[in-house]
């Protein structure tokens, strides 16, 4: 076993710790006031700034009714960011996402009118709602954060957020994501139903306004962008980089298992696990911030033996034995043994 002590060999680049501290103090601002919309669900909350500062897209499959526009519509508000909404429906077309070029009879040109898809934080609502034709319109988007339309390159806002719905319940007219897409989901997390003490306060709040009305910025999307690159330069140990390769690969090889993660579900994985080290108050990774984001970042990626997409309700059994297989490498510092 070894210690988890950062070495000192001048190609080691770790972040200030000043630069550490400032950010995740901006976080916990951040979180706290989303989480005056956002009741009882500290944990989703957190997790949806996890994939924000990681630069990464959000899959939201639950129920109707639980909060999902409002998480959208209170992070965006909290960082003073652009927001817009798209309803998925089956006859919506690529156009009505990415943008259309539309003649200038005064000019005689054409000119590119964005879509809605132009915005810093997109909230796509019942994403499996709209064909295949349609949801592949946002490939580009969420992997390269620009618009193709009519042989021209569009680069999209800085920073780039999409939270993408989807009832997991109800399929009925619906088109399931393809492997492929639900794979550019960094993380996928579930909302669920509140407490009963919550449920009674949300409903007192809202007698009159609701709390959206009166949020007010807290952070910058200058923020944002300053705290995605501290979290790039979280240092991950090679042996903590190793623990992360194996558990991808040991996804592969279970016989749960028809399709185990994708190396993207690695890079997925490192970054979160940085985003949660962050959190913590460290500037280095250990195996723990890895247990930690397993859960949400890779079950969206499996699919089983009977042909069925898995998800968070579904896969913890497979995590667990993962997690139980392969060894862990090293140990938290300071820690005797």
């Amino acid at each position: 076993m070894q210690d988890l002590t950062p070495c000192v060999t001048p190609l080691c680049y770790y972040v200030r710790e000043m630069d550490a501290e400032r950010a995740r103090e901006k976080l916990k601002i951040l979180e706290e006031n989303v989480e005056k919309v956002i009741l009882g669900k500290s944990q989703t909350v957190e997790l949806a700034l996890i994939c924000l500062i990681c630069g990464g897209q959000l899959l939201i499959e639950d129920v109707p009714g639980v909060g999902k526009t409002m998480l959208a519509r209170a992070i965006a508000r909290s960082i003073n960011a652009t927001f817009h909404r798209i309803q998925f429906t089956p006859d919506l077309l690529p156009s009505d996402i990415t943008g259309v070029s539309i003649f200038n009879q005064k000019t005689g040109e054409f000119e590119f009118q964005p879509g809605p898809i132009f915005a810093n934080i997109v909230l796509i609502d019942e994403i499996n709602r709209t064909t295949p034709r349609t949801q592949s319109s946002l490939l580009e988007a969420m992997d390269e954060q620009q618009v193709t339309a009519d042989g021209q390159t569009y680069q999209l806002p800085n920073p780039f957020f999409v939270m993408a719905t989807q009832n997991p319940v109800e399929f009925y007219g619906t088109y399931p994501l393809p492997e492929g897409q639900r794979d550019r989901f960094l993380i996928s997390v579930g909302l669920g139903y509140p407490s009963f003490e919550t449920e009674k306060e949300i409903a007192a709040e809202q007698m009159l306004r609701h709390p959206i009305d009166s949020l007010e910025p807290v952070l910058s999307v200058e923020d944002i962008k300053e705290i995605q690159e501290v979290v790039k330069r979280i240092h991950v140990e090679p042996v903590v980089l190793d623990y992360v390769v194996s558990v991808v690969h040991a996804t592969r090889n279970n016989e749960a298992l028809l399709l185990g993660a994708s190396p993207r579900g690695s890079l997925a994985l490192v970054r979160t696990s940085q985003a949660r080290a962050l959190l913590d108050g460290r500037d280095y990774v250990i195996p723990d911030d890895v247990k930690g984001m397993v859960y949400w970042v890779l079950p969206h990626r499996f699919v089983t033996r009977e042909r069925e997409r898995s998800s968070i309700r579904n896969s913890a059994g497979v995590i667990r034995s993962v997690l139980e297989e392969v060894e862990v490498p090293i140990r938290e510092r300071g820690r005797d043994g």
